[in-house]
Formats: structure tokens, sequence, C-alpha cells
């Protein structure tokens, strides 16, 4: 087993979720397979042979695998990239979006004005009818880096004073919020219904901000690259997506033969849209 930390990690989270989340049913069917796909099913089997899956349980209901799944996406984003502050300096905060607060994202410096424009649209019903939700953004993992003090900028010597840097978002004493770094979304599968969920939610972000536009990213669990590339293709909205198990997902096409499949995730791989979920805490370090 390789001594790297970020591999230990990574192996952790595969072993969490097999504990809960991936699983194969009595009928050999992986939790994250759609039962109405051979392919999916076969992928999803060879994945969960490779990360040593022992687990035989029945599907577990949509929004719990969900939930289950932000849970350990969550725990392994803060579990790596906190360990990146030679990279990365700052007082970082990585948590899961507990329920599902359509205001979350204005508690951060970059969408607080988010909360007059809720009340505006709350009094005035036809301002609401014109602006919809679009406004609204429920990311299911946040990164945030909180504002530092005077003392911590003027470490290495006097860089700031009353003068100067009045207006910026990283000092504290200029009494703004926290800085959202990253807003990631988990689909543990995706389905053509909701497919496009992501996109939203990226361009909403995209849209409303003041100041730095965070990351955005997806990670999935979904086994079938053509579905994976109905949001992975294409620029301008999502960073990029991460696989819970990349490697494992390239060898299961390699070893089943499914060459169109395996063309599909090697255009993603190699066009940068999709990556491994390894890969994700450096991304944010950038």
């Amino acid at each position: 087993m390789s001594a790297a930390q970020f591999a230990k990690a990574r192996v952790a989270y595969h072993a969490s979720l097999l504990t809960n989340v991936l699983g194969v049913n009595s009928e050999g069917v992986p939790s994250n397979a759609d039962k109405h796909s051979k392919s999916s099913v076969r992928i999803a089997l060879g994945i969960a042979q490779l990360l040593k899956s022992e687990v035989t349980s029945d599907r577990l209901a949509g929004q719990t695998s969900g939930w289950l799944f932000e849970d350990a996406c969550a725990e392994f984003v803060e579990s790596t990239f906190l360990r990146l502050g030679h990279l990365r300096p700052g007082n970082w905060n990585v948590h899961r979006v507990n329920g599902r607060d359509r205001l979350e994202i204005a508690k951060y410096e970059q969408y607080a004005h988010l909360i007059a424009l809720d009340m505006a649209t709350r009094n005035n019903p036809d301002l609401a009818a014109a602006l919809g939700s679009d406004y609204t953004i429920t990311p299911d993992i946040v990164v945030v880096r909180e504002t530092e003090i005077d003392a911590v900028i003027n470490m290495p010597k006097t860089l700031v004073d009353s003068t100067v840097a009045t207006l910026a978002s990283l000092r504290q004493q200029n009494g703004g919020a926290p800085l959202l770094h990253a807003s990631i979304s988990c689909k543990w599968t995706i389905r053509s219904d909701r497919a496009q969920n992501s996109r939203s939610e990226a361009l909403n972000l995209i849209r409303n901000r003041k100041g730095r536009l965070p990351h955005v990213a997806v990670i999935t669990a979904e086994p079938l690259p053509s579905r994976i590339a109905s949001i992975a293709l294409g620029t301008g909205d999502i960073d990029c997506v991460y696989h819970f198990a990349l490697h494992e997902l390239q060898k299961t096409l390699e070893d089943l033969g499914l060459d169109d499949a395996l063309e599909i995730l090697n255009i993603m791989v190699n066009g940068k849209r999709l990556k491994d979920i390894s890969d994700l805490p450096l991304d944010l370090a950038v």
C-alpha cells in the first residue's frame, strides 16, 4: 500500500462508503447502479469488486444514499485539503451543509447581498415572480476561508494600517463575512431527469456573486461514462467533475472490453473535465 497520505485517505474514503453506502444486493446489483441498464450494473459491479466490496444489502433509499455519500465526501475533503496549509495558508473550514437552506451561501462575503434580495422578494410578489429562485444555491459541501486579523496580515512586517486596504474582503477589521472558497455538489448517481441540477447551481454561483468566484466542483459515483459526460463535458460553469473511483472505473471498462464507454471516459479525462477524487484537494489549493 502506498505511504502517501492522500492514498491512505482515499482508501479510508472507500472503506467508509463500503460500510454503509456502496453494497451489492442479493440480485448482484450494486447500490450505485441503474438496475434497468445492464452496462450500468456490470460497470458498477466491477468497481465494487475492485474496491473489495463484500457488502450484501438491500438498496438504500436514494436520499439516504445521497446524504451518506455527502458525509463521506466532506470527510475526505476535510482530511486532505486541510493538510495543504503549506501550499494554501489560511484559516479554513470544510463542512457539509445540513438541511437544504437555500440561503446557505448568503453567509459568505460574495453572496451576503442575497439576504436583502430574499427579503425584497418576500415583500413583493411581482419581484418574486420576475426573479423566481434563480438566486438560490444549496451546495452539499462548502470550503470556507475565515477573515484574517491585522496581526496575522502584518506578521512578516507592517503591510496594512488604517489608511489602506479598507475595503479588502479578507481583512477582518473591515467587517466582512467569511469567504466561500469552494462549492461542491455530490451526486451518488446521475439520472437524466436531474442531471443538470449541478450546472444550474454553478451558473447561479457565477451570476449572483460579488467578488471572486468560488471553485465549483461535482463529485459523483455514477458508473456510466455517458451519464457522467452529461455534466462533465463543456466549459464555463463547473470547474471539473471528480469520480469517487476513477482508476477503478478505467480498469473495469478495460477488463469488460467496453471500448465505446472507455473512449468517452478518455475524452473527459484527457480534456481535463473528469478527475479522480484524490485530485480534488490539490485543485482546491490553486
